[in-house]
């Protein structure tokens, strides 16, 4: 196990998390096996990554925000193809979310408290409402809003609801600087 900046960083199996030099991973993260963590990336106090069955890729410019838990499934008889994670750039994951085995595509967004589990696909510009739960095999269409347990469709997002998901692309993307040097000042590591 190695420690960056107060992170833990495990190897299983072979496969040691691949994390971008100018992503942002703040402390208390525990990052586990094989994760791919792409450029200006955040991932945000006290969440969990764990790829220690399977894979999670994460693009770049995307936030995993605070207490969020991250993980997948493994190929296995009749379902060969497994549940990998996999996240596009540019996409918003609340606080507190699960997002299990899943896709977001590129601007994909999830909200607050919500989950996202095995096979399940959230379009590009698509929300997952705060609390929703996206249950196993359902998609997402682009540019849609679902809500509830389990997650319907509930609308089409408008133009200017897509522009305020990438405001807050935007403002995660530029926020994480500023947390990398208030961590550095505080922990006195480079």
């Amino acid at each position: 196990m190695t420690t960056r900046s107060g992170v833990n960083i495990i190897p299983i199996h072979g496969k040691t998390p691949k994390i971008h030099e100018t992503a942002f991973i703040a402390p208390g993260c525990t990052i586990i096996g094989d994760v791919e963590i792409g450029a200006g990336s955040s991932i945000w106090y006290n969440c969990v990554l764990r790829a220690d069955v399977f894979t999670i890729r994460i693009g770049e410019r995307t936030n995993v925000q605070d207490g969020s838990v991250l993980h997948c499934d493994p190929p296995r008889p009749g379902d060969e193809d497994g549940s990998p994670l996999v996240i596009g750039d540019d996409v918003l994951i609340g606080h507190m979310a699960m997002v299990h085995g899943c896709v977001i595509h590129d601007r994909g967004f999830v909200g607050l408290g919500a989950i996202a589990m095995n096979k399940a696909v959230i379009g590009s510009d698509a929300m997952l409402a705060a609390g929703a739960m996206l249950t196993e095999g359902k998609v997402m269409e682009p540019r849609t809003l679902w809500a509830g347990r389990p997650a319907k469709p509930m609308k089409e997002l408008t133009d200017a609801a897509i522009a305020g998901m990438r405001m807050g692309v935007a403002h995660y993307a530029e926020n994480a600087k500023h947390h990398a040097e208030a961590v550095h000042e505080a922990l006195g590591k480079g």
